[in-house]
This record gives structure tokens, C-alpha cells and sequence, in this order.
């Protein structure tokens, strides 16, 4: 992330490092559960004009079968991605959608500055004011309405990139953005959790903790990634426990902050574990059996299963960097969105990533070229473009079916 698109300020940065030493238990006062009835209809957003596009060409080419997947497939609530623009803007992008009254829009805010590394989705605000700012209209623009909000997608679990200074600058920004979208009545946060392929259970919480989430309703796992909804599930929970015990102040309080001591899908000391065996993974739940004493998971998450239908992607060839996150092939669509999961700590399954939208013009790393060669060998379209030969493939392979 290049130094000169972030303006440092001292004020937050100051914050930011007070937060990464701060006690967990000294921490502003808890938000009130703002929860998902099971019988809630979520907001169905335009669909990306590519959709229409291929949905017109499929059917004028004979192709009739495959024009109705398309039109399925974005017939279906997902998320509504305000990503840049002026704080009017998106305030303006957040009132249009939450003015039906009978649905509730899920908002994917994305435009925290540093976002993604400066890789595919590189962007964001210029300054820690700007974004607060951007963050004022969103939330100005929810109003009194009922919203989910996916705040940052990857803005917790990619902070491996960031400096010291702009990992405390980070944090303060979203702590901050939590805090202002808690005023708004009926807006239900959610903060990065990345997924069960990425950070650790415990860096992950350590993460949460610092970013604010004991105001916030909880976290988001799997969005834009392809994990499968009952590890996504599994590892979640984990994540709820984790956060539950380093706040245990029983038996002396010898748990307390001590987010890294929990077990993950990468090390029980119970057995082995392997994030890519989940038959493995009774050896981490084996250590949470033992450790949590009277501590109980209350932490609540929703989980993206847009395009987890068929699970992630094992390459067959060898690459320099798979990027099995990037446009994998022979992936579908998965669960649709609902509220109704039967899962107590589960307040939804959403569609966050829009399926048909790219991830990036991935070249599995391969060096000096623009190319992908599991599709073809083409240009990948830029991430958040219409992708037509992906979203065919989603809908025809969606478990279950459309």
C-alpha cells in the first residue's frame, strides 16, 4: 500500500495503539442485539448490466435454458456494494435501497483507505477523515431503516500487509465506523472474519476485539471465497468460542486476552489438524470441550455462500500462485440467503459477493502475464465487472439448483 494515499493522523493512530494494548474487558458499552427474524426477505439489487447483456445474448443465440439460469441467478437477494463516490453519494446509494419497506438490504461497505492491499480491488478513501466522512453518509443514509451491514470485506483478515502504524490507523477507522453506524436504529454490523482459510481462530479474534465488535452484532466469513457453509459454520463457531474465552474472568481470570492460547484449523494440542480435512477438526473442538470452563459463545456471525455451492477449487495444474480465490473454475452458486438457519449463533446465510462479478484479472501468478489460463488463457475482467463465461458456469453447477 503506497505511503502517499494515506494521510496519517495522529489523533487515530493514537487510538489505534491505545486499542491493540487496551484490556478486552475495557471496552464500550455492548450494542443491543439487533437481530434477523427467520421469515426475513432480503433486498434484491439491480442487476449488473452484463447480466442483462448475456441473459439477451444467450437467448438470442438459442440458448433459452441458459438465458433463465442468468435471469435466475440475479433474481436472487445479494448484497448492494457501495464502494466509492462522495459521502452524498453514498448516502444516497443507502437510502435507495433500504426504502422498501417489506425487504431488508444488505450493504457491503467497502471503501476503507489501503483496501485490499492495493491488489485487484486496490482503492478506497485518500484519509482517515474522508472515510469517516463516507461512513457519516452511509449511515445517514440507512437511517431509521433495517439494514445489514458487511463492514469491509477483507479489512481484518488481509492486515498482514499493513505496517504497524497503519494496522493501529486500521483499526481506529473501523472502530470508528462502527461506532457511527450504531446510531442508526436498526443497522445490524458485521466486521471481517475472513474465513476458515486464512487467519488462524485466534488472530482472528484478537482482530474482532481490536476492531471493535463488542459493540457491533457480530462478524462475516466467506465473502467473495468459495469455502463450504458447514466449515464456514464449524469455523465460525470456533471464532465465537475463542472471543468468549479470552473474556472469561473465572478462576482468576488467567484466560483473559488470551485469544492466542485457542485452538484453530491449524493447531490443536489435542491432535492434528489440517484446515483442508475438516474429519480433523474433532481434535480442535476437543480442546474448546476442555478449555472454555463456564464460558459460553455469544458472539453471533453470517456466513456468504453466493458461490460456495460446489465448494473451493483444487488446481490440477502447477502454478506459481493458484489464487484460489480469484475466478476458480467449476464453481456454483450455493444456499440461497436466509434468516432462517437453525443455527443459534447464525443470523443468516447471505449472498455478499455478487455471483457473476470477477474477482480480478487473475494470472495464477504467474509472471509478466495478463492471462488466465484456466479460462482459456483470456483477460480475466477487472475485479467487479460482469465475467459472462463465470456466471454461466455458477448457475449451471448451483447446489441446489435454480
Amino acid at each position: 500500500m503506497p505511503r502517499a494515499t494515506i494521510l496519517r493522523s495522529l489523533g487515530l493512530l493514537a487510538v489505534g495503539a491505545a486499542l491493540l494494548s487496551a484490556s478486552p474487558l475495557v471496552a464500550a458499552q455492548p450494542a443491543p442485539a439487533r437481530t434477523l427474524s427467520p421469515d426475513t426477505q432480503f433486498f434484491v439489487p439491480d442487476p449488473n448490466p452484463g447480466a442483462k447483456q448475456q441473459e439477451e445474448d444467450l437467448a438470442r443465440t438459442g440458448h433459452p435454458q441458459d438465458a433463465r439460469l442468468i435471469r435466475a441467478m440475479v433474481s436472487v437477494p445479494s448484497a448492494l456494494w457501495i464502494t466509492a463516490g462522495t459521502p452524498a453519494e453514498a448516502r444516497n446509494a443507502a437510502a435507495q435501497a433500504v426504502k422498501k419497506t417489506k425487504t431488508v438490504a444488505v450493504l457491503a461497505a467497502y471503501n476503507i483507505p489501503g483496501r485490499d492491499c492495493g491488489l485487484y480491488s486496490a482503492g478506497g478513501a485518500q484519509t482517515s477523515a474522508d472515510y469517516a466522512a463516507w461512513i457519516d453518509g452511509l449511515a445517514s443514509g440507512i437511517g431509521n431503516a433495517k439494514a445489514v451491514v458487511i463492514l469491509e470485506p477483507d479489512g481484518l483478515a488481509s492486515m498482514d500487509c499493513l505496517s504497524a502504524e497503519h494496522k493501529a490507523q486500521r483499526l481506529a477507522e473501523l472502530n470508528a465506523a462502527v461506532d457511527r453506524l450504531e446510531q442508526q436504529p436498526q443497522a445490524i454490523v458485521y466486521l471481517d472474519g475472513g474465513n476458515g482459510h486464512w487467519q488462524a481462530v485466534g488472530n482472528i479474534a484478537q482482530r474482532l476485539v481490536d476492531a471493535g465488535i463488542a459493540r457491533a452484532q457480530g462478524f462475516f466469513l466467506n465473502v467473495s471465497n468459495y469455502r463450504t457453509t458447514d466449515a464456514e459454520i464449524h469455523y465460525g463457531t470456533w471464532v465465537s468460542k475463542c472471543l468468549a474465552f479470552g473474556q472469561d474472568a473465572e478462576e482468576g481470570g488467567w484466560r483473559l486476552g488470551h485469544y492466542d492460547w485457542c485452538a484453530s484449523q491449524y493447531y490443536s494440542p489435542n491432535g492434528p489438524v489440517d484446515p483442508d480435512d475438516t474429519s480433523t477438526w474433532h481434535n480442535t473442538d476437543a480442546w474448546y470441550d476442555g478449555a472454555m470452563g463456564t464460558a459460553v459463545p455469544t458472539t453471533h456471525f453470517v456466513v456468504d455462500t453466493s458461490r460456495n455451492g460446489q465448494g473451493p477449487w483444487r488446481p490440477s495444474a502447477s502454478y506459481p500462485d493458484a489464487q484460489d480465490w480469484c475466478n476458480p473454475p467449476g464453481r456454483g452458486l450455493g444456499l440461497r440467503p436466509t434468516a432462517a438457519t437453525g443455527a443459534p449463533l447464525v443470523d443468516a446465510l447471505l449472498w455478499v459477493k455478487v455471483p457473476g462479478e470477477s474477482d480480478g484479472s487473475c494470472n495464477r501468478g504467474v509472471a509478466g502475464s495478463t492471462t488466465d489460463p484456466e479460462w482459456g488463457g483470456i483477460v480475466d475482467p477487472r475485479a467487479g465487472a460482469w465475467f459472462p463465461q463465470q456466471a454461466l458456469q455458477l448457475a449451471q453447477l448451483a447446489s441446489p439448483g435454480l
